[in-house]
């Protein structure tokens, strides 16, 4: 119990430390920094501000409730991360459900880690804690990778860097940015895995992935059964091409002309429908014949 006590006088000290008027610390150089950084401080709720940086945008209330009762019995185990704004104001980096939890609970302080940062170093360190500690569903991730991409302006290579994932599993998180928003809200809500959204992103008409995704929420589809039945609509999309279409075209002309003038012919073309006919004689009698035909002469 003692060694609890102490504990709570250090946190104590320390919130004191950074209120001081006297010793405003901003920046690691500051006289003071030192002893903050890296320690657990005791802070007062009520000077925590939510992070506007947070990827995570939602949040289960009831697995709040459960984190609440959980810390209601045992405590908060893990403290969240701060970053100091002014002497009496600290913003969220990371730990916002125990931030909630603890809220619910109307507890007046939380034990919390201080760092300072600044606004992108903050942005950054959020992102990147929140990427790694915590089960954000695949959505938030890719938008926590554009940001880190569009915000701190780091290339693929480097957040794959940053984040410690391959550069092919950061590109294939953030191409789910690509789905149409009702698919991307599915996966958000549970409904679709990441391998469903991986599958449903190969098809360029936002129409037909709506088309798909009722189909595999309504049947239960697995992702092997959703790739199969994207297969087969690409499938059936290349038959339909005006490629194919110019081929079949040609090649109904081809015969329609052999069986009329009654001699072999090849008849090629592209796809703009531009092309030419080649007919074939080995005699003049049989050149003549074959005018004949197309003069429609007897």
């Amino acid at each position: 119990m003692a060694k609890k006590n102490k504990k709570r006088v250090l946190g104590r000290g320390l919130s004191a430390l950074l209120d001081d008027p006297d010793r405003e610390i901003q920046s690691i150089s500051d006289s003071g920094a030192d002893k903050v950084v890296g320690n657990i401080i005791d802070l007062e709720l009520d000077k925590i501000e939510v992070n506007p940086y947070q990827p995570r945008t939602n949040f289960n209330e009831e697995a709040i409730m459960e984190l609440a009762e959980s810390i209601r019995s045992l405590g908060i185990i893990q403290p969240v991360t701060v970053r100091k704004l002014s002497r009496n104001q600290y913003q969220l980096v990371s730990g916002e459900r125990r931030f909630r939890a603890a809220k619910s609970l109307k507890l007046e302080t939380l034990p919390a880690f201080v760092r300072i940062a600044n606004d992108q170093e903050t942005l950054e360190m959020a992102l990147v804690e929140n990427i790694q500690r915590r089960d954000l569903d695949p959505i938030e991730i890719a938008l926590s990778y554009q940001r880190l991409i569009d915000d701190i302006q780091l290339t693929q290579n480097q957040l794959s860097q940053r984040v410690g994932k391959k550069r092919s599993t950061v590109a294939n998180y953030m191409r789910l940015l690509k789905l149409d928003p009702i698919i991307q809200t599915g996966i958000r809500d549970g409904f679709l895995s990441m391998g469903h959204g991986r599958a449903l992103i190969n098809i360029e008409d936002s129409e037909q992935q709506l088309e798909i995704y009722e189909q595999v929420i309504s049947k239960s589809l697995s992702v092997r059964a959703t790739e199969l039945l994207v297969n087969n609509l690409k499938k059936v999309q290349t038959n339909k091409s005006p490629q194919n279409n110019q081929a079949e075209i040609f090649k109904k002309a081809t015969e329609q002309l052999r069986g009329y003038i009654d001699t072999a012919l090849t008849i090629k073309g592209n796809e703009k429908g531009k092309g030419s006919i080649n007919i074939p004689f080995d005699s003049h009698k049989t050149l003549q014949k074959i005018l004949k035909k197309i003069m429609r002469e007897d």
